[in-house]
């Protein structure tokens, strides 16, 4: 006999599990707050839309950090080359970017939400909007109630006080993946907020991040700041170092620097010489490096903590694990599950965020339907 299961948030994790569910023939209704599904999935998807990363396993899961052993089973049963097989399923080829990181060809997430929100009508989902969770009941539940950041998308945090309520653990919600807050002067801040600075290398306590950062008023965020957002939050205080060369080692851009510069300008030297943009030029007269081989890969920021979870990628925090079993269902409370970023894992961008989403909601869904069968 087939149940009927409530499925809370209309979300990626929210989704996934309501597809998974319905595809065995069960009844879901999916309840969401907001007036339509899938708003931050939306938004995410303006830059592309990282749907997972196709690096191997053994890179991928210690990006989780401490999650990664219990993310790491659920990851390995929905993989990043399920995640590909199913955005084909929807009729939406995928693609490997430059960085490893895996895009659907469109390159935006309306066309494959489309897809998906079709084949669920088609199973049967029926979605209610503008309906927030009243809390815990007795009925088969799978919550993707998400983080905190961007509230006016649909996740507002305001579930944690009822799984406190509860006795629940709930891990405090903070910004992961979010802006850096840096104390510019007001002349680089007005002139280059906004703008880019590609290809560096960052290092923070004993870990280092290459790719880009992006100059704003408030600091810097970008990829590499994102990478490295977990342990500037666990470790704050330290200085953050920019290598603004990474590809080149001390001795040649030494030679570079000892060419002669003629009638160049300093700028102009460091531009034709060793190719950096006048924002990168900017950044070393704003943080007073030496302009030396070793200067340059060892610009000094003492970052002062971070910009808010409203505006941050994704939330750090959450349900702690502890209190779930290997599927994701509340040891306390049978037949209801967690899923996605309302559990307490962190990771950067780059597909991580949306993997361990999809890949906890196939878990609690394929658990489920197990625990149904046997009712």
């Amino acid at each position: 006999m087939k149940s009927d299961v409530t499925v809370v948030g209309s979300g990626p994790a929210g989704l996934m599990a309501a597809d998974v569910l319905s595809a065995t023939g069960h009844k879901v209704t999916i309840i969401d707050q907001a007036k339509s599904p899938a708003r931050k999935f939306l938004l995410a998807g303006r830059g592309g839309l990282n749907l997972t990363h196709s690096e191997p396993l053994e890179k991928l899961l210690p990006r989780y950090g401490q999650a990664a052993n219990f993310l790491a089973p659920m990851i390995k049963a929905f993989s990043p080359d399920q995640v590909v097989r199913w955005a084909q399923d929807l009729g939406q080829d995928t693609f490997v970017g430059s960085s490893g990181r895996v895009f659907p060809k469109a390159m935006k997430a309306s066309p494959l939400l489309r897809a998906w929100l079709r084949r669920l009508e088609a199973q049967g989902v029926v979605l209610k909007s503008n309906q927030r969770w009243q809390g815990f009941d007795e009925a088969p539940t799978i919550l993707a109630l998400g983080g905190a950041s961007w509230p006016e998308m649909g996740s507002d945090g305001a579930w944690v006080k009822t799984f406190r309520a509860a006795g629940i653990k709930v891990n405090e919600l903070q910004p992961s993946n979010g802006r850096i807050l840096i104390p510019w002067t007001e002349h680089f801040k007005t002139r280059f907020s906004g703008v880019p600075i590609k290809n560096v290398m960052l290092r923070y306590a004993n870990q280092q991040a290459k790719g880009e950062i992006v100059i704003t008023a408030q600091g810097l965020e970008g990829g590499a700041v994102y990478q490295l957002h977990r342990v500037m939050r666990e470790q704050p205080g330290l200085a953050l170092l920019i290598d603004l060369k990474p590809d080149l080692n001390v001795d040649a851009i030494a030679k570079r620097l000892a060419l002669p510069r003629g009638r160049m300008s300093q700028s102009n030297f460091l531009r034709k010489g060793l190719g950096l943009t006048p924002q990168a030029i900017a950044l070393i007269h704003e943080t007073k490096a030496a302009i030396s081989a070793e200067g340059l890969k060892s610009l000094t920021l003492n970052p002062q903590g971070f910009a808010g979870i409203e505006r941050a990628i994704s939330s750090a925090g959450g349900v702690a694990l502890s209190e779930l079993d290997q599927n994701c269902q509340l040891k306390s409370r049978p037949l209801t599950y967690c899923v996605g970023e309302m559990l307490d894992f962190d990771a950067p961008t780059g597909g991580y965020l949306l993997q361990a989403a999809f890949s906890t909601a196939v878990a609690a869904a394929r658990d489920l339907v197990k625990s149904l069968a046997t009712a």
